[in-house]
């Protein structure tokens, strides 16, 4: 008896926890589980599963002051790809990041993947934000 009322107590706390979140961490949630699959499917082969890219060849993903100083092209660069020289940590990088055809709504979601992962903190980078962003690419 006391183990169904403790299993019934835990699961009403489970309720009342999951039901506090507010609409901007349930869209975080979200989208940040959602990168996470596109991620793996398709950045962390060049970029390795943490993020820390390989050696002098890709570039890491853990750097979240050049990612803050880049926010609005980040998305141009999953789309049309990117060629030259970066600098991340100190280190130069030359290569190019080939183009994928990722929909807005994916870009989105691994942006908010990797922008919170590897040491990151940036919030959401949701879909208007991309789109947004997209518009802009040169």
């Amino acid at each position: 008896m006391k183990l169904k009322v403790t299993g019934g107590i835990l699961l009403l706390l489970m309720v009342v926890m999951f039901s506090c979140q507010n609409d901007g961490q349930i869209e975080f949630n979200r989208y940040y589980s959602g990168g996470s699959a596109i991620y793996l499917a398709h950045c962390a082969n060049c970029h390795g599963n943490k993020g820390e890219g390989l050696q002098a060849l890709i570039p890491p993903l853990t750097d979240s002051a050049y990612l803050k100083k880049n926010k609005n092209v980040l998305a141009c660069f999953l789309k049309n790809g990117l060629k030259g020289k970066i600098s991340i940590n100190n280190k130069t990088f030359e290569g190019e990041m080939p183009a994928d055809s990722l929909a807005p709504i994916e870009i989105a979601k691994v942006l908010t993947y990797v922008t919170n992962s590897f040491g990151n903190k940036s919030g959401t980078i949701n879909l208007q934000q991309v789109q947004g962003d997209l518009a802009k690419c040169r």
